[in-house]
């Protein structure tokens, strides 16, 4: 681990990734609201994070803006490569629950989600 600032509230090199320090939170975390063009303030808030923490994190994608923005796009490939995986895996599960037979006393239950899916289906576009 490698520290990026000097004050209490710093940036840390981890397995994970660039991390405020005392935190779970990276850079790439809050990169996701920027760009979600939320306020500095409001990140802070939602993640808990102290003046200095956020103020350590703003500085830090500054001062480096090139660096982080190339780590960045890695990890979002990286993110939509594991969403990608678990799709498909998840897909190949759901398709063989779907062929299995219902539990026998459930039909009521069954009807109901049907119906409800039907109504769904109709608001749809």
């Amino acid at each position: 681990m490698t520290l990026a600032s000097n004050g209490k509230a710093a940036i840390i090199r981890t397995e994970r990734g660039l991390t405020i320090v005392g935190t779970r939170i990276t850079l790439y975390d809050v990169m996701d609201f920027l760009k979600a063009q939320y306020p500095p303030k409001l990140i802070r808030d939602k993640f808990n994070l102290t003046d200095e923490q956020i103020n350590a994190a703003l500085s830090y994608l500054k001062t480096n803006r090139t660096q982080v923005e190339a780590e960045y796009q890695d990890v979002l490939q990286t993110r939509e490569e594991i969403r990608h995986y678990w799709e498909e895996r998840n897909r190949e599960h759901f398709a063989r629950i779907a062929t299995m037979p219902h539990k026998p006393g459930q039909e009521v239950l069954w009807a109901k989600l049907e119906e409800q899916k039907a109504k769904r289906a109709s608001k749809s576009p």
